[in-house]
């Protein structure tokens, strides 16, 4: 798939959320409406203003975006028509290349991210509670296969 990875600009909004919804429904069905809800507002207004955050483009259309803090994946979504097709994969690459040691934390429930991750070559480093939700969270680092 021809993929073009490039720089957040504001006007890459609509698109982000609508990746971030779409894809954060089908994998975060244990969420409530409420939690995502103030997500959609927390992303403009919070998350989006302090992280280092990057789209990726097919055919001139946005269909995912990753957002880094430090070493930190804070969100990676693509949306779910484009799932399989490279995307998710390229936007993780990138972000080794900017990043280096990444870290993620993922909801245990969320067994589409946790497949993701898992593939990539994250592994488990640490179990927590999602103080908002009550869910278990698993924070993830990336480990290099060795050759």
């Amino acid at each position: 798939m021809n993929h073009i990875i490039r720089e957040y600009q504001t006007t890459d909004l609509n698109d982000i959320l609508t990746a971030w919804e779409s894809a954060s429904r089908l994998a975060h069905p244990f969420l409530t409406d409420d939690f995502l809800d103030q997500e959609r507002y927390n992303i403009p207004n919070l998350y989006l203003p302090n992280a280092e955050t990057w789209v990726i483009e097919q055919e001139k259309q946005v269909i995912g975006f990753i957002a880094l803090l430090g070493n930190e994946v804070g969100a990676i979504f693509v949306k779910p028509e484009f799932h399989g097709t490279g995307a998710g994969k390229a936007l993780m690459d990138k972000a080794r290349e900017l990043r280096g040691n990444l870290q993620v934390e993922v909801f245990e429930a969320n067994s589409i991210g946790r497949r993701f991750y898992e593939r990539y070559g994250f592994q488990a480093l640490s179990e927590s509670t999602h103080e908002p939700t009550g869910n278990r969270l698993l924070r993830l680092q990336f480990i290099p296969a060795v050759t």
